[in-house]
C-alpha cells in the first residue's frame, strides 16, 4: 500500500477548521486497515510536515432510508494529526 492509498481525503468542514486554526490539527479520510504508524509516514512524506501524534476513529455508516428501501453507506476511518508547533498545511492556498 502506497502513501497514496492510505490517505484518501482531507475532511473540509467546520469543525475540522475550527481545529486548523486553534490546535495544529487536520482531519483526514484514511484507509480503514491503516495504522497510525502508516498514518504518520505517509503524512510526512506527502506534506513534508513533521507530525506530532494521530488519533483515528472508525466511523459507523448511516442507515438511510428511500421509500421503503433501507440501506447503508459504508463504514470508514477518520484520522486526526497533530502536527507540530511551526508545520502547517495549506489545502486552499489560491481560493
Amino acid at each position: 500500500m502506497t502513501q497514496y492509498d492510505i490517505i484518501k481525503r482531507p475532511l473540509v468542514t467546520e469543525k475540522s477548521n475550527i481545529q486548523k486554526e486553534t490546535a495544529n490539527q487536520l482531519t483526514f479520510e484514511v484507509d480503514r486497515r491503516a495504522n497510525r504508524i502508516e498514518i504518520r509516514r505517509a503524512i510526512e512524506q506527502i506534506f513534508r510536515v513533521k507530525v506530532a501524534s494521530v488519533r483515528t476513529m472508525q466511523v459507523t455508516g448511516k442507515v438511510k432510508r428511500r421509500g421503503r428501501i433501507l440501506g447503508k453507506r459504508r463504514d470508514w476511518k477518520k484520522a486526526i494529526v497533530t502536527l507540530r508547533p511551526g508545520e502547517r498545511i495549506d489545502f486552499f492556498e489560491g481560493a
